[in-house]
């Protein structure tokens, strides 16, 4: 598997490779992929095929990749959401013939690319049609970063839109998103535009960027399901949707959010110091903090319960069984429902 950095570098300064496949639900990287091919191709970028494989068969798709292209030098298609890969049988309203796709797999057409975009955590070796594709496509390594990493990206997108941040305003930021790329991302873009080129955030400014739009942290959010606020929680969901903030990325965001308490909360009982918890958990000792404050405010028992809801529409989501804006909508609901037995 090719790290992600390594795999743009070659896109952009080496041949394009028949097959592409991305694994991993961090989206972030996938989009950076996508832009960076995008820029590759320049104009002929217009010609670029991207198709939903929960809706077009992956024969339609091998059929165009099979065309001598007209208006380019080469064809370029992508496809999403290949449920075939995976272990379960999703039902979606095409037939795929993975014969056709093992046999284009191990003789692609030398006018072509296909990049396969997999937004799972893994796919089920034990298919044939997954054996060939790790054997004979670029594999790009598309899983979320790890914590202790969290540092390194902020500092790269805090350099590429040429700001900084000091070291507390950074706790604060690492604290309240954690390691989801896609929104760490918009949210530094938004500092840009407040502080400047140059310019550097401290705390305050932070809080005030943040309080300017404050219904769109996890924490908010959180916090209304947790206070049983279910008025307050789709007022920012709907602010959310307006934002196109991306249903998914606040899954993940939610996710880190409860994991991180629920995390602390068992090592707490424990007796395990929050120093010692940064360490275990290659944390900064401020996200252990807020963890632990909020920590008292849930009971284990809820705290599972909220994991699984989180990992249930998350599952959902990304094999095409619902719209991802109703599914989060549902989510809430039960979350509230669930968070009503909490203790206060």
């Amino acid at each position: 598997m090719i790290a992600f950095q390594e795999a743009v570098k070659r896109l952009k300064t080496g041949e394009l490779a028949p097959l592409y496949l991305l694994l991993g639900t961090e989206y972030y990287f996938m989009e950076q992929f996508k832009r960076a091919l995008f820029e590759r191709l320049g104009d002929d970028s217009e010609n670029i095929n991207e198709f939903d494989l929960r809706e077009i068969s992956i024969q339609q798709v091998i059929n165009d990749l099979e065309t001598l292209p007209f208006f380019t030098d080469r064809n370029v298609s992508i496809g999403e959401n290949p449920v075939f890969l995976l272990g379960t049988n999703e039902k979606i309203p095409v037939s795929h013939d993975l014969a056709t796709f093992e046999a284009y797999i191990k003789n692609p057409a030398p006018y072509s690319t296909f990049i396969l975009l997999a937004p799972y955590e893994k796919l089920d070796k034990r298919k044939n049609i997954v054996k060939l594709l790790l054997k004979h496509a670029q594999v790009i390594d598309c899983q979320p970063i790890k914590g202790h990493t969290l540092r390194k990206w902020v500092e790269q997108l805090l350099k590429a839109q040429n700001i900084q941040m000091t070291e507390k305003a950074l706790l604060r930021f690492e604290a309240e998103f954690g390691p989801n790329l896609h929104l760490l991302q918009k949210e530094i873009e938004k500092m840009a535009h407040y502080i400047g080129e140059g310019g550097t955030i401290d705390e305050e400014q932070l809080m005030e960027i943040m309080s300017s739009s404050v219904e769109q942290t996890a924490i908010e959010l959180a916090d209304s399901v947790l206070n049983n606020n279910l008025p307050k929680a789709i007022k920012i969901y709907q602010q959310l949707i307006k934002l196109n903030e991306d249903p998914i990325a606040m899954i993940a965001l939610l996710s880190y959010q409860f994991r991180t308490i629920l995390q602390v909360k068992l090592l707490a009982e424990k007796g395990v110091s929050q120093q010692q918890m940064a360490r275990m958990m290659k944390a900064h000792p401020f996200v252990i903090k807020k963890a632990a404050e909020r920590m008292h405010r849930y009971d284990k028992e809820t705290l599972y319960t909220i994991m699984n809801e989180l990992a249930e529409t998350d599952h959902l989501i990304k094999r095409g069984k619902m719209q991802k804006e109703i599914a989060f909508e549902i989510l809430l609901y039960r979350l509230v429902k669930h968070s009503q037995s909490t203790p206060s």
